[in-house]
């Protein structure tokens, strides 16, 4: 198969330098332009020419597994992913290691356990954990090695062998497996009497801390996908096949385009189609950000995924699978996706460089000794104690650990962080870019303003508003129905109800005829002209993107309600607060250019893009960013996930839906818009302890190297050097616990 771009599934990465190997690799073949995103573990390759094939063996060559993807689906429910399993078999190796460790370590450091004959309980509970709780390191480190590259793991699977095999030495041919042996904690202990300890401990406590921050790490790549995933599950997962006549239920996977199927009131488009029979309005927020369903009558296109609001609708499919805009859409975010390949954990950045240093100390620390002692035991014993001291735990812990506590602060106040690659960008933002549905408005239509004529009162307006809407579904009508009720207005029962699709509804209230609708509908079908003194302000409210509607009985104009999607109360004061942040606020919205600037009026913000498409949002956020802008984009819905994905810093409301929360970094549950600037705040607070953790991780390896070449530490200080280390790194990321936020989230309801 020949192809111009062509996306693979890379297996077998276990860090971000793995990324670049490969990048590498397939950027040595002639005309090939490929980034890996080590997050999705996915490639992203443009190779004019070349077959995919020849991709796959090059990934291959370098170690690692990759495949062409699967035609992408809505998995079923109950089904597991690959992903879950690995992570599944994560979870467990890391528990029945801890359990098996515990002891191994309890009878190691306590003197008081330490049995007749304990050192044997010691190797045998440590050497499951040496060999198969470590194994992913060991796997990782030997394919690394067959093609010249070091990482962690080659640090590690190093690190718990020698630790391990110099346990052995020590047991069968030392002085460790004599009966009634003891081992005492001393930090001054000389590393001639190295043959006369075990450092099982060591081994198995360097396995459990690493898999237990490779499982956090492990969880996070989990939900990587889920963007896409949470997109296509918004699809109807089944349809009403119109058929000779017949209706009949079939899985929405199996239209075909030219099928006619029915959609009735409530109900989800299956596939994108034609309207061919019946009049309805659509609700198309998910997907074009507009607060109003659209009404659609035959002749008109409908998308899929979409809800049918009102009436029953015939619809012919035209596209389906790929094709239709739902899995554009998905394919936006993952394109989107891609671009924070760059984004890699800040103790990768180093690896490349720290682990074949290391290594090379520790050779050089055991051919030092030898040459200048003689001694064997002790040029190995110095030897293993440069690689435990310089065992990564603390900075393997440095970022997960900072991370677990900010995040658990974070879901108590409402505010889900996605992962470390979030926090890198905190800093440096100085644009937000917010999304006017759902998230500068609430995205429900209310009535804002009740305006009766001359001789006509504000309960009489809504009475027969109310009584003649009451039997519509129409959000607009539940919005006029609801003010009546909230204003204790009774609401009639109406008689002879009639519904005019897009345009209005007649019905009989306490024997009066009531004409709800649009103005011009009133004037035009029933000769019902607006009174003049409303005239301007009908023209008013329209231009700012509201929905007027005109009321009638008895054959005269008796006034107009104006509904709007409403701005959400917290909104003026967060964009307030946005400004005193140094970001610079920006309106984004699927909307026309009159909502758009009547909201943008209200909460203060000065620059506006309306009527913009998903693709249109997406092209916005890319432009700024070439303009040289860090921006975090703020949105709730379906339209917004490729804009959030591509942004530097995506923040979703926790209120919308679940294709936008999983395609952002940054999800605020309660969709106040004032808690962004706490979830800011909290991110860059915990990116801040990250760093302070790498900087004593490595400050602490610097310290220690020396000493422990210089044969001043046996292993077993050595391992519990690294154990402190750890410690420290823990309680230090345990201060994010006291974060307060200068705002408290609103109370979920």
């Amino acid at each position: 198969m020949t192809t111009t771009a062509v996306s693979l599934d890379i297996t077998g990465m276990t860090c971000a330098s793995c990324a670049n190997r490969i990048e590498r690799k397939l950027n040595r073949l002639d005309g090939v332009e490929a980034t890996v995103n080590y997050a999705t573990e996915k490639a992203t390759v443009h190779a004019p020419g070349v077959e995919a094939d020849v991709l796959i063996a090059a990934v291959e060559a370098a170690g690692y597994g990759a495949r062409l993807p699967a035609p992408s689906m809505a998995p079923d429910a109950g089904v597991e992913t690959p992903s879950d399993s690995e992570t599944d078999l994560l979870r467990r190796r890391l528990l029945v290691s801890a359990a098996l460790t515990v002891p191994v370590a309890a009878m190691s450091m306590i003197p008081a356990l330490q049995f007749t004959n304990w050192q044997w309980l010691a190797l045998t509970s440590a050497s499951p954990v040496v060999v198969w709780g470590a194994w992913p390191f060991h796997r990782a480190a030997w394919v690394n090695a067959r093609h010249g590259a070091a990482t962690m793991d080659t640090l590690i699977s190093v690190g718990v062998i020698a630790a391990y095999g110099w346990s052995l030495y020590a047991l069968f041919f030392g002085m460790a497996g004599v009966p009634g042996m003891h081992m005492t904690f001393s930090f001054l202990a000389s590393p001639a009497t190295g043959a006369g300890e075990i450092y099982l401990e060591v081994a198995a406590a360097v396995t459990v801390f690493i898999l237990a921050g490779r499982y956090i790490e492990a969880r996070a790549k989990k939900q990587s996908s889920a963007a896409l995933r949470a997109l296509l599950e918004l699809g109807a997962k089944d349809a009403t096949l119109l058929r000779d006549g017949r209706e009949t239920p079939v899985p929405a996977n199996t239209l075909s385009p030219g099928d006619t199927i029915v959609v009735r009131p409530g109900e989800k488009i299956a596939a994108d189609g034609l309207v061919i029979d019946g009049a309805s309005a659509v609700d198309l927020s998910m997907l074009t950000g507009e607060s109003v369903p659209v009404e659609v009558a035959p002749g008109d296109r409908v998308v899929g995924a979409t809800v049918n609001v009102g009436g029953r609708l015939h619809v012919e499919v035209t596209r389906v699978g790929a094709d239709t805009e739902l899995a554009r859409i998905a394919r936006l975010v993952e394109e989107a996706q891609s671009g924070k390949a760059e984004a890699q954990r800040l103790a990768d950045r180093v690896s490349g460089v720290f682990v074949p240093v290391v290594i090379g100390l520790a050779l050089l620390t055991f051919a030092g000794w030898i040459v200048f002692n003689g001694s064997v035991e002790l040029a190995f014993t110095a030897a293993v104690a440069t690689l435990i001291i310089a065992c990564p735990c603390a900075l393997g812990l440095a970022t997960p650990t900072a991370l677990l506590v900010g995040t658990g602060r974070g879901s108590q106040l409402g505010i889900i962080i996605r992962g470390p690659h979030v926090l890198e960008q905190t800093k440096a933002v100085d644009t937000i870019v917010l999304d006017k549905t759902g998230t500068i408005t609430t995205g429900e239509m209310a009535v804002l303003a009740v305006t009766p004529s001359a001789g006509t009162t504000e309960g009489e307006l809504l009475h027969f508003a109310a009584g003649a809407e009451h039997g519509s579904e129409h959000p607009i009508a539940r919005a006029i129905v609801e003010r009546a009720r909230q204003g204790g207005v009774p609401v009639a029962d109406a008689e002879s109800f009639i519904s005019h699709a897009g345009l209005g509804v007649q019905a009989v209230i306490d024997g009066h005829l009531a004409i709800v609708g649009r103005a011009d509908w009133l004037a035009s079908s029933w000769s019902i002209p607006a009174v003049t003194d409303i005239r301007a302000a009908i023209a008013a409210d329209e231009s700012a993107g509201a929905t007027v509607i005109a009321v009638a009985w008895d054959g005269e104009f008796r006034g107009t309600l104006t509904i709007r999607d409403a701005v959400k109360h917290t909104s003026v004061d967060a964009i307030g607060r946005f400004r005193a942040q140094g970001l610079q606020p920006i309106l984004l919205s699927g909307d026309n250019e009159g909502a758009a600037a009547s909201v943008a009026a209200e909460v203060g913000i000065d620059e506006i893009h309306a009527a913009v498409t998903p693709a249109g949002k997406l092209e916005l956020i890319r432009s700024l960013q070439k303009q040289g802008r860090t921006v975090a984009m703020v949105g709730d819905g379906v339209n917004d996930a490729a804009a959030l994905a591509a942004a530097d810093l995506g923040i979703a409301m926790g209120n919308g839906t679940d294709a936008a929360i999983a395609a952002s970094d940054i999800t605020v549950v309660s969709g106040d818009l004032l808690v962004v600037s706490d979830a800011m705040q909290l991110a860059r607070r915990t990116l801040g302890v990250i760093k302070g953790n790498l900087f004593w991780a490595f400050a602490y390896n610097v310290a220690a190297i020396p000493i422990a070449m210089l044969g001043l530490l046996n292993p077993l200080l050595a391992g519990a050097a690294m154990a402190l280390s750890s410690v420290f790194v823990v309680t230090n990321s345990l201060r994010l616990r006291r974060f307060t936020p200068t705002t408290r989230p609103q109370p979920l309801v």
